[in-house]
């Protein structure tokens, strides 16, 4: 429709409605083609200043965006892990009731943050198997939908508030507890050979410590074991 080239009386309807389409359509490619771009320069924008941001399962540019908005609108926000998730929207409220100890979801905190968070947790329920198979296993302890979700955006929530501390990507070291597991090694194993304590091993493999060196002898040593047959 935005090609087309309507002739004819503007009284006709008919020519009314053509003439009405193509500037329909020439306003709907002219906003997609500004959409694209203000996804790219955003795309910049978190690549220079928050690039560990988009390396979180479900967080796309647009989430991202307005994670960092929020985050920027309000950084004395931001001490503890407790106070970004009240931010968000996602803290704990205690909604317990007779013998039945429950919590549900905060209404409170920006709801621009909670409904990203949210979107993280909807893309996670549909396409990440850790958290199809946690949800089955809280459905099975009796969790409602609503409360598996709530604790899905404060996972979620402490996630991102880790990634804020260190907004550059950190050493990838998810590969090395699956490795190690296919050559039927033990923590304590691995621990022994690199000379190294067992919690410093435990820290590398789960992310929760940027020792470049240890993580590069640990990677090289599995690199030389022999594998396992099945």
């Amino acid at each position: 429709m935005a090609t087309a080239r309507p002739t004819g009386d503007i009284t006709d309807p008919l020519v009314a409605t053509a003439v009405t389409l193509k500037r329909m359509a020439a306003r709907h490619a002219y906003l997609t083609t500004e959409i694209d771009d203000c996804d790219a320069e955003l795309a910049r924008i978190i690549a220079e200043h928050a690039p560990a941001l988009t390396l979180i399962k479900g967080v796309v540019t647009a989430v991202a965006s307005q994670l960092l908005v929020t985050i920027g609108d309000n950084p004395e926000r931001l001490t503890t892990e407790a106070q970004f998730a009240a931010l968000a929207g996602v803290a704990p409220i205690p909604a317990s009731s007779g013998k039945t100890t429950r919590h549900r979801l905060s209404r409170g905190g920006d709801r621009a943050a909670n409904s990203a968070i949210h979107r993280i947790v909807l893309v996670r329920m549909k396409k990440d198997q850790r958290t199809q198979d946690y949800v089955v296993k809280r459905t099975s302890e009796g969790k409602s939908k609503k409360e598996i979700m709530r604790c899905l955006k404060r996972y979620v929530a402490r996630e991102i508030y880790r990634v804020l501390q260190n907004p550059r990507p950190g050493l990838l070291t998810n590969d090395l507890r699956p490795r190690r597991l296919a050559l039927h090694l033990t923590q304590t194993a691995v621990a022994l050979e690199l000379s190294a304590w067992l919690k410093a091993i435990s820290r590398i493999e789960r992310g929760a410590t940027q020792d470049r060196v240890l993580s590069e002898r640990y990677r090289a040593w599995l690199s030389e074991q022999p594998k396992v047959s099945a």
